[in-house]
């Protein structure tokens, strides 16, 4: 298991490289000067071109890269064009808004979008089944920001149930966690529905059920867990998804994180800060992918020899630790 999660990191470092030299690339080339905007339309063109030539904006284009990259790879960013801090402060700064949506978010997905799933498999064809999928595709119909804008109106403006921004606490973030959520709950619940489906209709769990096994140990024991690998695989990617999608939520809610700071570097050409913004959520998304890969031998033992080279499978057969 060492082997294989060394292997799957290194190998994370290639597209890593390959991300970071596209986004540099769209960067530079896009219209923009970052020295202009940051002295202002009215600078002269000296003091345009002294600014450029102190933030090395004047060395070629490959220079200019393999310096971010050595840089990079000690974790220096180096520091935003726009306030003069530390790039990675500022990121670690906002991250745990950013962490604590996309989680919020995350929970409130699985446990809405999984038990509607297997309700819709147990009483397949039934007003139930049919009124929650519809429900969850509707929900997923919706954009973020329209929702967002809506509850907004409704739970904070006319009931003043909840606020409308953020202020810390646990009721600023309900409705940012359910606007993000909906989006991705249809395809939890289709995934779940059918998984369910395919194993309710297994001979095993026909056998359990002729044993006399109470309905609720065949489901949750015997189905579930045999349904899970595929359910496991969505929502990985939708926490992946969370975390690099945020950028809408925190704006229609005023939230500090990520997002909102991409959006403002990217519209000031802050080239340090959406360079690290954009690496951060890859290497999240790389190790989120790598956990869920890793989930998949303590949910079916069956793969752990996939991890093992045939000598080491012998060795561990002759000291009878694998039988």
């Amino acid at each position: 298991m060492a082997g294989y999660i060394f292997k799957r990191i290194l190998l994370m470092i290639p597209v890593i490289i390959g991300i970071s030299l596209v986004i540099f690339s769209l960067l530079d080339f896009s219209p923009g000067d970052p020295a202009r905007i940051i002295l202002g339309p009215k600078a002269s063109e000296q003091s345009v071109e002294a600014l450029r030539e102190e933030m090395g904006l004047h060395r070629p284009f490959w220079i200019r890269y393999g310096d971010f990259l050595l840089n990079a790879a000690t974790g220096d960013f180096g520091n935003s064009y726009r306030t003069k801090l530390p790039v990675f402060d500022e990121i670690m700064a906002r991250f745990p808004t950013t962490l604590n949506l996309a989680f919020g978010s995350m929970i409130i997905l699985i446990l809405l979008a999984a038990p509607i799933g297997i309700l819709s498999a147990v009483k397949q064809y039934s007003l139930l089944d049919n009124a929650t999928l519809a429900g969850a595709l509707v929900l997923s119909s919706m954009p973020g920001f329209w929702l967002g804008t809506v509850m907004i109106l409704l739970f904070a403006l006319k009931l003043g149930w909840l606020p409308a921004t953020s202020g810390g606490s646990f009721k600023s973030y309900l409705m940012p966690w359910f606007a993000m959520a909906a989006s991705h709950m249809a395809m939890l619940v289709r995934m779940t529905r059918s998984n369910m489906l395919e194993v309710i209709r297994a001979d095993y769990i026909k056998m359990a059920q002729a044993k006399g096994a109470p309905e609720k140990v065949v489901i949750l024991r015997h189905a579930l867990r045999n349904a899970l690998m595929p359910i496991i695989t969505i929502i990985g990617m939708n926490f992946a998804a969370l975390l690099g999608g945020t950028m809408i939520i925190e704006t229609v809610f005023a939230l500090p994180g990520l997002g909102t700071l991409a959006i403002i570097s990217v519209s000031q050409k802050d080239v340090p800060v959406v360079m690290a913004v954009v690496l951060f959520i890859a290497l999240l998304t790389g190790f989120i992918n790598l956990l869920v890969d890793v989930l998949y031998v303590y949910i079916d033992p069956r793969l752990k020899s996939q991890y093992y080279s045939p000598r080491r499978i012998k060795r561990l057969v002759k000291a009878n630790l694998v039988r």
